[in-house]
């Protein structure tokens, strides 16, 4: 299996500080008031060192920081963090896509500098919407004047490689809201926008009052009409759907997360990160001063667990199926030296036969239909545990 010798090309790395909890949030993330910032990016670098002493790195064509909020650092702190990167993973491909994750109003000129000669190339703003009180009500701290005075400063820094991520299927939102929001958003004709379904998940705000039923979402045919008006909206502006909430101008898709939809290896670092390495996955441990305290003795994980055959090839098939493109014969035979049709056949062609997959002339994607019940089509697909593969 090829990821049992693959050297990985990407690096992720958490930063877990915000300024606050937002109310759908369940990311591993404190608020930054009295956290030992110093102390944890401290321990970031002893988790770097021991990482590359015991799978050194080839050439790295991706990096992507995110959190929380890696932009609550100070410049100070975020120079400091960048030149580490660069220290342990610094044999860079020359088109290398170094992303950050920023929320607006945590990005001031001095920052966005620190990150530009950091070599960060790419940012990601966490927008979610152009609503002020729907931001309000999803509590957001930011609001749209925010928005476009970070924009404009990390236009002044040199950026040109910046996304935006937006959320539909919010308590009150309507597709008229979704519109107004979307008009904005490409008025500032930026080379990717990420748009993203409200989950709700345990351990938020928004679980507790979903419990109480106390949180007002919009009908799910309602839901199914903004997605679709968003791919509708964000085609006739010229940009690709490469995957299920990413949109791009061509040449502008996330390569790093393009690593993951391809099943790829990657480095995890920091509290809570998950990594792919030689075939085994990790979770590091959680908590700021747990994670601290781990690496001055080992590396901080929390789990570690060795990927079956079997699994990975059902990982491939369920993040590869996220890209609109589909995934490819070819892709699967290089990681598992084996026809996709001979392991997948069955699934496929029922799938097929419900019109949710379709055939393509180097494998398959989903259909029309298929987009729209992703999850469904992606949950057929561990049925393939019960396969005797030799």
């Amino acid at each position: 299996m090829l990821q049992q010798t693959q050297t990985p090309k990407a690096v992720y790395l958490h930063i877990p500080f915000c300024t606050n909890k937002c109310h759908y949030c369940d990311f591993n993330s404190y608020i930054l008031k009295g956290q030992p910032v110093m102390d944890y990016l401290d321990a970031l670098e002893r988790e770097m060192e021991r990482t590359v002493k015991s799978v050194p790195p080839g050439e790295i064509e991706t990096i992507f920081v995110g959190g929380g909020t890696p932009t609550v650092l100070t410049p100070e702190q975020m120079d400091v963090f960048l030149r580490r990167v660069r220290m342990y993973f610094g044999n860079w491909a020359a088109n290398i896509e170094f992303s950050m994750e920023a929320n607006p109003g945590t990005t001031d000129l001095e920052k966005l500098q620190a990150m530009k000669e950091g070599g960060v190339n790419r940012i990601s703003f966490g927008v979610q919407s152009f609503d002020n009180a729907l931001l309000e009500r999803i509590g957001r701290i930011h609001n749209t004047d925010d928005v476009y005075r970070s924009l404009e400063n990390a236009r002044k820094a040199g950026f040109t490689n910046m996304s935006i991520d937006l959320m539909f299927g919010l308590p009150k939102q309507t597709i008229d809201i979704m519109e107004a929001t979307l008009k904005e958003a490409l008025a500032l004709e930026l080379p990717h926008y990420s748009i993203y379904s409200l989950k709700v998940e345990e351990n938020t705000l928004f679980h507790s009052l979903y419990e109480r039923g106390d949180l007002p979402l919009p009908e799910e045919d309602e839901e199914v009409g903004m997605f679709l008006h968003i791919m509708k909206r964000l085609k006739a502006a010229g940009y690709g759907q490469y995957e299920i909430s990413n949109f791009a101008k061509p040449g502008y898709e996330s390569r790093h997360n393009s690593m993951y939809w391809l099943n790829q290896s990657y480095y995890g670092l920091g509290a809570g990160a998950h990594g792919y390495v030689r075939g085994t996955r990790h979770v590091n441990i959680k908590g700021v001063q747990p994670y601290i305290d781990a690496t001055r003795s080992g590396l901080p994980l929390l789990q570690t667990s060795e990927v079956e055959e079997v699994e990975a090839m059902e990982d491939f098939m369920m993040v590869g199926l996220r890209l609109l493109r589909g995934v490819r014969r070819s892709d699967f035979e290089e990681q598992f030296g084996r026809p996709l049709e001979s392991v997948f056949g069955g699934t496929i062609r029922r799938l097929c036969a419900k019109g949710l997959l379709e055939e393509t002339q180097t494998g398959y994607r989903l259909s029309d239909s298929g987009v729209l019940l992703g999850n469904e089509v992606f949950a057929e697909f561990l049925e393939a545990s019960e396969l005797k593969i030799g």
